[in-house]
């Protein structure tokens, strides 16, 4: 099949992108899901004919998106509203990525004989709730007025944000430390083991990322205050935008959560300059319409039902023992955090913390391309895990939302 033409792709992406999501909203599903889906249909009868330009630009557009994404949810959080639900977001950020990553290691261990260091990487591929399924759906509640009595949807704003940048956090630091140990232990990956040494990495990323985006939050809210009059709002986003694509790509060179760095930002802009705040958050909002396509009909491309099929039912085992432990990991942070919520709204947090599809989609390649042993299982688990939970995840959290979290406010009557 001949290559298509660059511009007629981009027609055929963004036009079929938006008609499937009109589709599946129409069926009274989730629009996310006809982009992933029609993504996985477009990719799978594309594959070749796809412009190589396109998945050159992949990267950069998805790491756009997601940006997109935080800087919304940081525009969203306020400093109260933080300080009263904090020790249960921040336990909700570690625990059930820790928990989930505990319970996968044995269990790749044992259904696929992987070396421990392996085996952890792999854990942590899959440890990550998906930023891009839960974000904006956490945003839609809130902004329809589900969960507002005890902030359920910023409570899993939060929470899911820090658990992206735990599972990136230990993905990095362990891959780096198994490229190390295979350059002295040879290629077949025997004997790899762990250094507790490179754990300490893990806090200094992260309070890394809360100081960097937090000064360039303030420096931003600064000066927005002083030139509110002078440059428009388009241009404020733009500025924002560009500052927050210029943290990931310093991150590469100075170790630091560039995740969390990001809506860092977008919080501290909230609470020093809100006016400024909530014009940049409506321009979000409008810019996540085309972001939204993008980013999901991406997702589905980069799913290869082959790939996923290669991991047969161990893989869906692997997967649902992940899931069992971040279930009991999300009950044990809400009761560590003695968080005062019924229990339709924590069951709501369960099945929140389910999906996956963003860091998968953007991890799950990264050992095999690294000369990792057992690379090509972890793709395909990595991509079973997409096929599975993101889309019963989704409707999960559309269709049980509005039954498990209390309602909208009651309009007031006038005068």
């Amino acid at each position: 099949m001949p290559v298509l033409d660059f511009d007629l792709f981009i027609i055929l992406f963004l036009l079929g992108g938006w008609v499937s999501a009109r589709i599946t909203a129409g069926l009274r599903l989730p629009g996310i899901l006809g982009m992933v889906l029609f993504g996985l249909v477009f990719g799978t009868f594309a594959g070749a004919a796809v412009p190589p330009l396109v998945w050159d630009l992949a990267p950069f557009l998805t790491t756009s998106a997601l940006i997109v994404i935080l800087l919304r949810a940081g525009l969203g959080i306020r400093r109260q509203t933080l300080a009263r639900i904090g020790l249960p977001a921040i336990l909700m950020g570690v625990v059930p990525c820790l928990a989930e990553a505990a319970a996968l290691t044995p269990a790749f261990m044992w259904l696929f004989d992987l070396p421990l260091l392996v085996a952890v990487l792999a854990a942590f591929v899959l440890a990550a709730v998906s930023p891009a399924v839960v974000i904006p759906s956490m945003l839609a509640l809130k902004d329809s007025g589900y969960g507002h009595r005890a902030d359920v949807p910023t409570l899993i704003l939060a929470g899911a944000s820090l658990d992206d940048v735990v599972a990136i956090t230990f993905f990095t630091v362990h891959l780096q430390q198994a490229q190390q140990r295979l350059a002295v232990a040879g290629g077949d990956g025997a004997g790899l083991e762990i250094e507790l040494g490179v754990l300490a990495q893990v806090p200094l990323s992260i309070g890394g990322g809360l100081l960097v985006g937090g000064l360039l939050g303030l420096l931003l809210a600064w000066a927005s205050c002083r030139t509110y009059r002078q440059i428009r709002a388009t241009e404020k986003t733009l500025l924002l935008m560009v500052l927050a694509l210029l943290l990931v790509k310093a991150a590469e060179w100075v170790h630091f959560a560039a995740l969390l760095a990001v809506m860092t930002v977008g919080f501290v802009l909230l609470e020093r300059c809100e006016q400024v705040a909530h014009e940049v958050a409506l321009k979000l909002a409008k810019v996540w319409v085309l972001a939204e396509i993008v980013l999901f009909v991406l997702i589905g491309m980069a799913v290869d039902i082959e790939v996923a099929l290669a991991a047969g039912w161990a893989g869906l085992l692997v997967i649902a023992i992940g899931l069992a432990a971040r279930a009991l990991g999300v009950l044990l942070a809400l009761w560590l955090g003695r968080a005062r919520l019924t229990w339709g709204e924590r069951l709501f947090c369960v099945l929140a913390y389910f999906p996956k599809a963003t860091v998968q989609a953007a991890l799950g390649s990264v050992p095999l391309a690294a000369g990792i042993p057992g690379g090509e299982l972890i793709l395909a688990v990595a991509v079973l895990s997409i096929l599975v939970t993101a889309p019963v995840g989704l409707l999960a959290i559309r269709g049980l939302g509005p039954r498990l979290l209390d309602g909208p406010h009651p309009a007031r009557p006038a005068g």
